[in-house]
């Protein structure tokens, strides 16, 4: 005998929609980003204003890269966490502590640079976020259309785009708290939401033995490390620019901080448009394609931008071209762990290679920071930049090309 569907079952039945379950991690990712990336924007406002008193170029570079750390190393953990526990229950934790930061920055930090410097470590917590989302939409999604939904997911980062356009317009005109009291009360909004809506795709296999065991097995599985190399480029480059962008403008090319938010919010959205177009690609080209052609485009562009073209022409298309390239490149890597591996360990695979990622990330704002410090400019840097992502794509047409085919084989 059936059971006939009632309204109530009806309607538990929509909220396990894979395409619903995705919008709504993939605005609980964007609002968590737009919360991590606060700090970013503000770095040069302060270095010209004195708010903070006097700053140095490391200064602010420290600054902006404390959140990028924290949230980077955080995802090993929340990453195998969300495994054990799903993203039902960890999406709504990691947006609502993230209150608490907020409101401390908001209330003690923002005229002391030691308690910024501390509000930014917990702000960190906000990053983790990614490595909820991914595990929790991969188990919605078929093989073959994974890397268009992570992709899709992963255009979340697009937050740090509405973190640039917004905070230091909000700060300007409404003071300097109103951009961590807006994005706290969204934070809290969502956070009960989404433990309203969101549920756990079905069959999902928790896993039964520690956390510690869990994260060194995976961090032995040759796509793991793999993927943290190609990611710590790729992601890892996206965050160095999205966080260090507006400094960079404001110094090399003299722009206000206002206008230098915002060309960083174009590079921000380009790379966000990218990263889901990478990943629909990798399901239909495969991702060493669309990894090789974005770190070619990377080596070729950065080597451009280390000679300080104008903004007016070659300049801008440079850094343009570096977004779509790192934006795809992201979407592919991810693309390429779903495939490769086993749903019940992409929490903790995602958790290992997003720390990588942000750890790229974190690195590089530091020794633009003292490069320029040293040598009032940032060719070196971008020299840098340009000679990894050589490497990144020699690693991917060797070593991560053999990787590839198991997946064919697996499916």
């Amino acid at each position: 005998m059936t059971t006939p569907l009632t309204p109530e079952r009806r309607a538990r039945a929509a909220t396990r929609s894979p395409w619903l379950m995705l919008a709504v991690a993939t605005i609980g990712f964007a609002v968590n980003f737009w919360t991590w990336a606060l700090i970013s924007p503000l770095g040069p406002l302060y270095r010209t204003t004195g708010t903070l008193g006097a700053l140095t170029e490391s200064d602010v570079a420290l600054m902006v890269a404390v959140p990028v750390v924290v949230g980077s190393l955080g995802r090993i953990v929340v990453g195998g966490l969300t495994d054990r526990f799903g993203g039902r229950v960890m999406f709504p934790i990691i947006s609502g502590v993230t209150v608490v930061p907020i409101l401390f920055l908001a209330f003690f930090a923002l005229d002391s640079y030691p308690l910024l410097l501390v509000g930014g470590f917990f702000l960190g917590i906000a990053g983790t976020a990614f490595a909820v989302g991914v595990p929790f939409v991969n188990a919605w999604f078929p093989p073959d259309k994974r890397g268009l939904a992570i992709g899709i997911f992963g255009a979340g980062m697009g937050g740090t785009a509405i973190s640039a356009l917004t905070t230091v317009k909000l700060t300007d005109h409404l003071g300097a708290k109103a951009p961590f009291l807006i994005t706290g009360a969204v934070l809290a909004c969502y956070a009960a939401g989404s433990w309203l809506i969101l549920r756990d795709a079905p069959g999902r296999v928790v896993p039964t033995t520690s956390l510690a065991s869990r994260i060194s097995a995976n961090a032995r599985l040759p796509i793991t490390w793999q993927a943290c190399l190609l990611y710590a480029v790729a992601f890892g480059g996206y965050v160095a620019f999205s966080v260090y962008l507006p400094a960079y403008l404001k110094t090399a090319h003299h722009l206000t901080p206002a206008d230098a938010a915002n060309r960083m919010a174009g590079f921000v959205v380009i790379a966000v448009i990218m990263r889901p177009v990478g990943g629909w690609l990798a399901d239909k080209l495969g991702a060493i394609p669309v990894l090789a052609t974005g770190f070619g485009v990377v080596v070729v562009c950065a080597g451009i931008s280390a000679g300080t073209p104008p903004l007016h022409g070659v300049g801008t298309v440079a850094f343009l071209a570096m977004a779509a390239a790192l934006g795809s490149g992201s979407g592919a890597t991810f693309a390429l762990i779903a495939q490769v591996t086993e749903p019940s360990r992409v929490g903790g695979v995602t958790g290992l290679v997003g720390a990588a990622g942000g750890l790229g990330g974190f690195v590089p704002p530091l020794i633009m920071g003292y490069v320029y410090g040293r040598t009032e400019s940032y060719a070196i840097g971008l020299w840098l930049l340009s000679g990894t992502a050589v490497l990144a794509l020699v690693l991917t047409l060797t070593v991560v090309r053999r990787t590839e085919p198991r997946k064919q084989e697996s499916h």
